[in-house]
């Protein structure tokens, strides 16, 4: 510390006006968030900061799991770390595209060729959007998520995160590509990576194939279809069903093994209604018998238990709905009879709510449909990101094994999750759920446009096919390639598409693909190993519960399978942000809230005074009212902090030997405790409790003690009062750092007063700082004076007089008495009172008297 004039330095009128502008220049200017890459490994921190969806705007629950990781960083780095600390921006994928689709009101056609001379429409219309080629939409989607990323940015710096912004990445950028299509061609060589054709997940609406990690259930009304099929000898066999408009698709029955009133169909065959297709009775253990009638249709595919029992029973395939979700213009194997060949033409080219409505009509006419449709709600799958139900229809795609079909890597994956520190603890249990329950690899591909393109091509046999089990790989060192646009080895781009030539993977990958190896992309993986070596495996992967499934666990299983350890020792996981009905915020229910109104109307550090009031993993409403609070904390740190300047005059410059009367021991060996606690707390991702204990003792000493010691402190020839200002300066100083990963905006103010340099790049308090001016200073000794000063002022206001209204007696009585009588000259002063006697007595707690004048008796 440096000797400075009070009024050199502090403002005549603290305020929070503009105080966010102020620092965020200041900051930028002075590097002060700079990660120290001279460090080694063992002085780094690392954090795994997650990359937000750039295709719309940041939303209240942002700020809210990003402030709880910024007061890591910032802890961590006042303790000395060199604290890593990138952002990432994910901008690929299907969002942006919907996002470029409405904004300029085009559409993608690969068809189409590119035109460079291209612009968009002067006034969009996102009802009749402009067909254009796939080069020109990736441009597109390339301008717009550059210009969200600076809005973006400039959120994040007004909320204060202490990010490196020397350290950005973008999930579609040339580094990301690169890394996303090396990791690739490394999991297909070790044989972690496969293609295959078979039943998939398909949104219709957005055409492309989605994974068992995109899924939500939705409830929807339907109804149960009571339907006939028919044995040989022309008996009906009842089946229920939610889908009668698969009846073409039809492949099997399907009875529970020991179910009684099917043992003499297993085996045979029976008839379907309209149709007359001949389709096998089978036995499997799926089957519920207490589910309608007990005996189920087996369509492909209807559901993922159909391709169970498809792929189970070994059972033939008709598919009859295309990738656009209307049933498919051929009718399939079986269907040969001219009556039911009319049929079947009753449903092609319809929607799948026509279908249904057009196949009841069909069986209500042949007389196969018993009785009317019952109407219920029941889940249905969706995409997380459509609004039509899923379909399943059969596709080539590329996967990743993921212990889906692999016990062997299922276990791996499972002991990974017990390897990594868990905050809180419960959340494991999340992870090893959705290991335990998952029923397929890990879908990688998409039919969709702005994303990282698979880096593989397929040679074309003589009539034009590819050949699919004979891929085109490049060379690591050519990475990035986009097989639309660049030619493999030994190829020309006169051969594209031609028989004997070659054909680009047309699918681009997942977004999580991309995002899984954020702590490769951000560590620099293979591009700055110098970097990779100081920051990986990460120390830090905080994130919101809800993608433990998606984002957490892929990138476990990305590092498991490339580097053979965790990509992070710790995970810090969020909980969500909550409405006034106590209901999640979401976009999707329209109840998303964005965070500038409320910054500006409260300031940066109230908003995140809110956000760290919430603990990792619980749930948090949006409370105003915890706003007004932050913002009040804000303003008395102001106010305080120029109080107790003011006292200390020009001597800004402790010394802890002055330190000599017991409340002031006791107050820092108050702060002591608090010192110890929210370290302790810290330490343990407890970021709440930090903040509870250090804004408890603030405003206790603000309440209490400033008031205990004031005349005294005031005092300049006096020892005693060397004491208190000595005290004073000390707890200002530790309290601007306590505070400094909560309200950072406000303690840089208030820090720069009096003090050199900014506060973040100051170390974290230490008891050791004033363990020589606290000594065997007693923090009951303060408690006990801060009751009697409080019992005191109590009276005052009972009796309508004023704080400075003298009293003329008051007698402490109880077994604290002792400790009390230690402050005796400061309770005087404080109380105003005439007189005070100690009175030793039984009471646990101490009782205080006060008589006042006669008269105001």
């Amino acid at each position: 510390m440096t000797n400075r004039s009070r009024s050199f330095r502090v403002p005549d009128k603290p305020s929070l006006d503009g105080i966010e502008a102020k620092w965020v220049d200041a900051w930028d200017e002075s590097g002060v968030y700079h990660f120290d890459r001279t460090k080694s490994r063992e002085d780094v921190y690392s954090i795994d900061t997650p990359p937000p969806t750039v295709s719309g705007s940041l939303h209240i629950g942002h700020v809210f799991s990003y402030t709880h990781t910024d007061t890591v960083a910032r802890f961590q780095r006042m303790r000395g770390k060199a604290v890593f600390y990138p952002m990432g921006w994910d901008d690929n994928g299907l969002p942006t595209e919907r996002r470029v689709q409405n904004y300029y009101g085009v559409r993608c056609d690969p068809s189409i060729p590119y035109d460079p001379d291209f612009t968009p429409p002067a006034k969009p219309d996102p009802k009749k959007q402009i067909p254009i080629s796939r080069r020109n939409f990736i441009e597109l989607c390339d301008r717009l998520t550059a210009e969200d990323e600076k809005v973006f940015e400039s959120i994040w710096r007004r909320l204060g995160l202490s990010v490196d912004w020397r350290h950005t990445y973008a999930t579609i950028d040339t580094a990301s590509r690169t890394a996303a299509q090396r990791a690739f061609l490394r999991n297909l060589a070790r044989g972690e990576a496969y293609m295959a054709e078979a039943p998939t997940l398909w949104d219709v609406t957005f055409r492309t194939a989605v994974a068992q990690a995109e899924l939500e259930d939705r409830e929807r009304p339907s109804a149960y279809h009571r339907v006939a099929f028919h044995r040989h000898d022309g008996t009906p066999v009842h089946i229920e069903t939610t889908r009668p408009e698969l009846l073409a698709a039809c492949v099997a029955l399907v009875a529970h093994p020991d179910d009684e009133r099917y043992q003499d169909l297993f085996d045979t065959t029976v008839r379907t209604p309209v149709f007359g297709v001949e389709v096998p009775v089978k036995a499997h253990r799926l089957a519920d018998p207490e589910k309608g009638s007990g005996i189920a249709m087996i369509c492909t595919f209807g559901d993922t238990t159909d391709v169970t029992w498809w792929r189970e029973l070994q059972l033939q395939t008709r598919p009859i709905i295309g990738w656009d979700g209307r049933i498919v213009a051929e009718p399939p194997a079986g269907i040969d009879s001219p009556q039911a060949r009319e049929a079947y033409a009753r449903l092609a080219g319809a929607t799948v709510h026509t279908a249904r409505e057009r196949m009841v009509e069909l069986l209500r006419a042949s007389g196969d449909l018993v009785g009317e449709p019952k109407p219920i709600t029941h889940p249905v799958k969706f995409y997380e990101k459509g609004d039509k139900p899923l379909e399943i229809v059969t596709t080539r795609q590329w996967y990743i094994r993921n212990g889906g079909r692999d016990e062997e890597v299922r276990s791996a994956l499972l002991e990974r999750g017990r390897e990594l520190t868990w905050y809180p603890g419960h959340m494991r249990a999340r992870y090893e759920n959705w290991v335990e329950g998952l029923n397929g690899d890990w879908l990688i591909s998409r039919q969709r446009f702005f994303g990282v393109p698979f880096p593989v091509w397929y040679p074309l046999d003589a009539d034009g096919n590819p050949r699919y089990d004979e891929p085109i790989l490049p060379e690591e060192a050519a990475l990035p390639v986009d097989p639309s646009s660049d030619v493999p080895p030994g190829y020309t781009e006169e051969q594209r598409g031609v028989p004997g030539g070659f054909m680009g993977d047309p699918d681009v990958m997942d977004t999580w693909a991309t995002s899984s190896l954020s702590p490769q992309i951000a560590g620099g993986w293979e591009r700055d190993e110098d970097l990779f070596q100081r920051v990986f495996p990460m120390d830090l992967r905080p994130q919101g519960q809800d993608i433990i499934r998606t984002w957490l666990f892929s990138t476990v299983v990305r590092s498991h399978f490339e580097h053979a350890t965790l990509p992070w020792r710790n995970t810090a996981i969020s909980g969500w942000i909550l409405d006034p009905d106590r209901k999640k915020m979401s976009k999707s229910k329209g109840n998303v809230v964005t965070p500038i109104d409320l910054l500006e109307k409260y300031s940066s550090d109230a908003i995140r005074y809110w956000a760290a009031s919430g603990r990792l993993g619980t749930d948090t409403a949006l409370d105003e009212g915890q706003m007004k609070v932050g913002r009040r904390l804000s303003i008395k740190i102001l106010n305080a902090s120029k109080f107790a300047l003011s006292v200390a005059g020009e001597d800004t410059v402790p010394d802890p030997a002055a330190v000599t009367e017991p409340l002031d021991r006791a107050m820092l060996a108050a702060l002591a405790d608090v010192v110890d606690d929210a370290t302790a707390a810290f330490e343990g991702y407890d970021h709440t409790r930090a903040l509870e204990r250090t804004e408890r003792f603030f405003w206790e000493l603000c309440d209490d003690y400033l008031e205990l010691v004031k005349a005294r402190a005031y005092d300049t020839e006096s020892a005693a009062g060397a004491s208190a200002r000595a005290a004073l300066l000390i707890a200002l100083s530790a309290l601007h750092r306590l505070f400094a990963p909560f309200v950072p905006f406000v303690a840089d103010e208030v820090w720069s007063w009096w003090q050199e340099g900014s506060v973040h790049a100051a170390s974290w308090p230490e008891v050791a700082e004033f363990r020589a001016a606290a000594q065997d200073g007693d923090p009951a000794v303060l408690a006990a004076a801060s009751e009697v000063l409080r019992s005191v002022r109590k009276v005052k206001s009972e009796a309508k007089l004023s704080m400075r209204a003298e009293v003329e007696r008051v007698v402490v009585r109880g077994k604290q008495v002792d400790r009390a009588r230690l402050a005796e000259a400061d309770i005087a002063s404080a109380g105003r009172a005439g007189a005070i006697a100690f009175e030793s007595s039984d009471d646990a707690e101490l009782r205080v008297d006060v008589t006042l004048p006669e008269a105001e008796q």
